[in-house]
């Protein structure tokens, strides 16, 4: 039988996992940017049916609102790509799914800007039982390559949550 390193987010991702299945705990997502690539990368984890609930796709705006529960005045007032609309998202994740975690992705990928914001910039947040993290980031590359790290980012921001609330 062939042995199998395995690394990147799949690592993080197992890791995650891991951690959630020690505390009898669950996670879902809310993504905007990613468009369902932070999910994948969750679901690709052996075991992953035990602690991943789901997810929400709200690309569009309207349906952070409508799926994800972020306050319209909100969206209004800062636009999608807002460090508390990823807040939010993360949030909405936990309460939709049923989950005991929520975690959420939003920003701009690229190539032109949008509502004012560089591709790059970029907002990760993390829902928990006590407490939310969130955190911008500044990206370079191409789509892929923002969208790429910014699944990286999110898994971390997870993990780093998780491993601290033990």
């Amino acid at each position: 039988m062939d042995e199998h390193v395995v690394t990147g987010n799949a690592a993080i991702a197992m890791s995650v996992h891991e951690l959630l299945r020690k505390r009898g705990e669950t996670v879902a997502v809310a993504e905007s940017l990613t468009g369902g690539q932070l999910a994948a990368s969750l679901v690709e984890a052996p075991g992953a049916s035990e602690t991943f609930r789901g997810g929400l796709i709200v690309y569009a705006t309207d349906l952070k609102t409508s799926l994800a529960g972020v306050p319209a005045s909100l969206l209004a007032e800062r636009g999608p790509v807002d460090l508390d609309i990823a807040v939010h998202l993360a949030a909405g994740a936990r309460t939709r799914c049923g989950s005991d975690w929520g975690v959420a992705t939003t920003g701009v990928a690229g190539p032109d800007p949008q509502g004012g914001k560089e591709p790059g910039t970029v907002f990760v947040a993390v829902s928990g039982p006590d407490s939310s993290d969130a955190y911008p980031l500044v990206l370079r590359g191409s789509r892929d390559q923002i969208t790429g790290a910014t699944v990286t980012a999110a898994l971390r921001l997870l993990h780093e949550a998780l491993d601290r609330n033990i």
